[in-house]
Order: structure tokens, then C-alpha cells, then sequence
């Protein structure tokens, strides 16, 4: 049976989430997440999308992301492919990185919007990558370090 197909429009607020396979880690170090940190802001210049909220957890992540006039499955085709390719050889694996594809959900109440922000932002909390919000501030692998003024990025967008 064929896959729906996303429905997407320029301008349209998307939660992304993507796991490693079978639970697997996606970021295995500091350098992996830097060079996925590094990408993603490559890609999101380069197709002026906008991004509001992220958090990279060991074997997945969320973004919040309002694409322009590049659809959001081709922005995250070249994040995806570009990332697996990288960490297979840097890891000297093969095979798939990523489990299924991307999950995609369209956001467009205020409401879920401000809340979807926190739940993204507050997920390595959850995930007992860090104990407490301040250590949450300086935590470089989330949007929240960088509303918090302690990480600067030129990609990330503060106000939706």
C-alpha cells in the first residue's frame, strides 16, 4: 500500500521527529551532534526555513520548522541523507541511521504552537541529559540555550 503524501505548504508550521533504527543512537558524541547542529543550519539558510524549537536526544529529535517555498520533505532529504552518510563513515557503519521516515505533524493553533515549544525544548529534562532548567540554559543541543541567550546560532528564529 503506498505512503500518503505529507500535505505541506509554503509557510506551514511542522513538528518533525526522527528516531534511529530500532532504537539505536543517532548522536554518539559531541562531534556528531555538531556536525548535525552545523548541517541543519547549513540547510535551513539555504532554503530559508525557519526553525522555532529543537532538541537532540541521544537516539532521536524534534524540530518545530515553518518551511518557505522548499517543502519539507526535500529539506529534510538533504538533512537525513546528508547526516547518515556522514556518521556511517565517520562510524564505519552501513545501512540505514533512521527508523522509518521522518514523522511530520502540521501545527497550527497558537495554543499547541506555545506548548509544542516547551515540550520540544524541555525534552532532554525528560530524558535525564540534564537535571534542572538552569543546567537546561547551557545545554547546547536544544533551542532553549539559545532563547536563554547562553548559545548563539544564526538560524534559530525566537518568535514563530
Amino acid at each position: 500500500m503506498p505512503r500518503k503524501s505529507r500535505i505541506d505548504a509554503a509557510g506551514a508550521l511542522h513538528h518533525v521527529m526522527v528516531r534511529g533504527i530500532e532504537g539505536t543512537a543517532i548522536f554518539r558524541s559531541d562531534i556528531d551532534r555538531d556536525n548535525f547542529v552545523e548541517r541543519l543550519g547549513k540547510i535551513l539558510q539555504d532554503t530559508h526555513t525557519l526553525c522555532y524549537a529543537w532538541a537532540l536526544l541521544p537516539n532521536h529529535f524534534h524540530l518545530l520548522l515553518r518551511t518557505a517555498s522548499v517543502p519539507i520533505s526535500t529539506v529534510m532529504r538533504r538533512l537525513l541523507t546528508g547526516y547518515a552518510l556522514w556518521f556511517n563513515r565517520r562510524h564505519r557503519r552501513y545501512g540505514h541511521l533512521f527508523q522509518n521516515r521522518f514523522k511530520s505533524i502540521l501545527c497550527q493553533e497558537d495554543v499547541y504552537l506555545l506548548e509544542l515549544v516547551r515540550y520540544i525544548h524541555l525534552n532532554p529534562v525528560r530524558a535525564h541529559l540534564v537535571e534542572t532548567l538552569d543546567e537546561l540554559s547551557r545545554f547546547a543541543y536544544s533551542g532553549h540555550s539559545v532563547l536563554m541567550g547562553k548559545v548563539k546560532n544564526s538560524w534559530q528564529q525566537t518568535q514563530p
